[in-house]
């Protein structure tokens, strides 16, 4: 009897702090990325920093994320419809695309993506993804759509 109830005293100690963990873990299922290879990228991106790199590849696997956001660089007085063309000046049929670079100098643009693939990751729909751009990105300049 003594050690059912020593048993039950050290489960009632560590059920807080086990519940504890299990509140605190993370409930979002993470969804895989798909990302154009390195080897489709120019040397100027492949010379560029991680973050610039894993943008560009986010751009060319999958256009209609970035086209769905506006970009608030400044960028639509380059004629830039979307944080996309950023990215892409043309993605022919052929497969051979190219490449805008102004992405490569410029922040505002790489962190719309670098969000636009976090809350992708996330598993959030196309919809909530760009009101949350626009509130978070219309601070810093007018919007290229």
């Amino acid at each position: 009897m003594k050690s059912l109830l020593s048993i039950f005293v050290l489960a009632s100690l560590f059920a807080p702090s086990f519940m504890m963990m299990t509140a605190c873990a993370p409930n979002e299922t993470q969804h895989e990325l798909h990302m154009a290879p390195m080897s489709e990228m120019s040397a100027e991106i492949a010379s560029a920093r991680e973050p610039i790199q894993q943008a560009y590849q986010f751009a060319v696997a999958n256009p209609e994320p970035l086209k769905n956001v506006p970009c608030y660089c400044g960028c639509g007085t380059l004629g830039h419809t979307s944080n996309y063309d950023c990215y892409i000046k043309d993605a022919p049929t052929n497969g051979k695309i190219v490449f805008d670079e102004h992405a490569l100098g410029c922040t505002i643009c790489i962190d719309i993506t670098q969000d636009v693939m976090r809350m992708t990751r996330a598993g959030r729909a196309p919809p909530a993804i760009r009101a949350e751009i626009v509130k978070m990105y219309s601070q810093f300049g007018p919007s290229n759509q």
